[in-house]
């Protein structure tokens, strides 16, 4: 973080709380006691009106004439924006989320212990993404070329030159959108199918081209709708993709269940992946390619 962003972020707090101490402001900017110090005196020498509190409970604050009181958000709008930076912070965390989230916090006197509380598994994949995220962040940010081998859906490996610009988010998976050298076109690249990334020269933002937004895992497919036999063991998992009017009670512990699905691979694998909880009623031509699929697996064991 450069001195004036850190400068600033102090200020904002102190016009939020009462008394900083010069170790809280030195944990949450990972910075030196000293380097706190010198940046209370740059404040003081910009006018800003910030004492020392001495004492067991002492450190910096700023006269009372100085703060406001008119706040547009409430405690339980600071709540909620709370409760969402969490959640975002359990997927990519970065130094500016965590300040981020410090002033905020910092934005009301009173403890806040919302009573919605977001949580996500730490998978090995999960931590490895944030280094790649991280890398391509930095590279958007300097405006510099990213060399890397990319495995398409049928396996394929292609060398790509791309101008990165945005990374995306789509259903916990993470993707660059840019503009591919090769290809004169702006692409989409899922991040898992990402080998060997590496920073190449810099370039000029084409700033003054709009994005053409296509992104490849959200391209037009051909979609059915597909009739299912699920069990109650795997009910749950139905209604939280595809919400509870799509699944009525049958018989017994069944479930029918009728979902629009993809005729491709990534639907098959998508049922194979409920094993002997769900069977596919119609359409006949799916049920034909999706035992297709069925029968190249089992043949990989022979």
């Amino acid at each position: 973080m450069k001195k004036i962003e850190r400068l600033i972020s102090i200020v904002m707090i102190l016009l939020q709380k009462e008394v900083v101490s010069a170790s809280e402001f030195s944990q949450l900017f990972h910075v030196t006691r000293r380097t706190i110090q010198r940046d209370m005196e740059t404040l003081s020498y910009a006018k800003i009106p910030i004492y020392t509190k001495y004492g067991v409970e002492g450190g910096y604050a700023l006269m009372e004439e100085y703060k406001f009181d008119k706040r547009l958000l409430n405690h339980n709008d600071i709540e909620n924006i709370l409760i969402a930076l969490a959640g975002f912070e359990g997927l990519i965390t970065n130094q500016e989320i965590q300040t981020t989230i410090q002033k905020i916090r910092g934005m009301t006197s009173t403890d806040i212990s919302p009573n919605l509380d977001l949580s996500f598994y730490d998978w090995v994949g999960r931590r490895q993404s944030k280094a790649d995220i991280l890398f391509i962040e930095q590279a958007i940010n300097n405006n510099r070329l990213l060399k890397f081998e990319y495995v398409d859906q049928i396996g394929t490996i292609t060398y790509r030159v791309v101008e990165p610009y945005k990374l995306h988010l789509s259903e916990m998976h993470w993707y660059l959108f840019g503009y591919n050298i090769e290809r004169k076109d702006y692409r989409t690249f899922k991040l898992t199918r990402i080998l060997n990334i590496q920073k190449g020269g810099y370039f000029d933002a084409r700033i003054n081209q709009e994005y053409k937004h296509e992104r490849q895992h959200n391209k037009e497919k051909t979609m059915v709708n597909v009739h299912l036999s699920i069990d109650i063991a795997v009910r749950d998992q139905f209604i939280d993709r595809y919400g509870k009017d799509a699944v009525k009670k049958e018989a017994g512990t069944s479930y029918f269940a009728t979902i629009e699905l993809p005729e491709n691979q990534y639907a098959y694998q998508f049922l194979a992946g409920f094993g002997n909880k769900v069977k596919i009623l119609e359409p006949k031509a799916f049920i034909a390619k999706y035992v297709k699929f069925l029968e190249g697996t089992v043949k990989l064991y022979k």
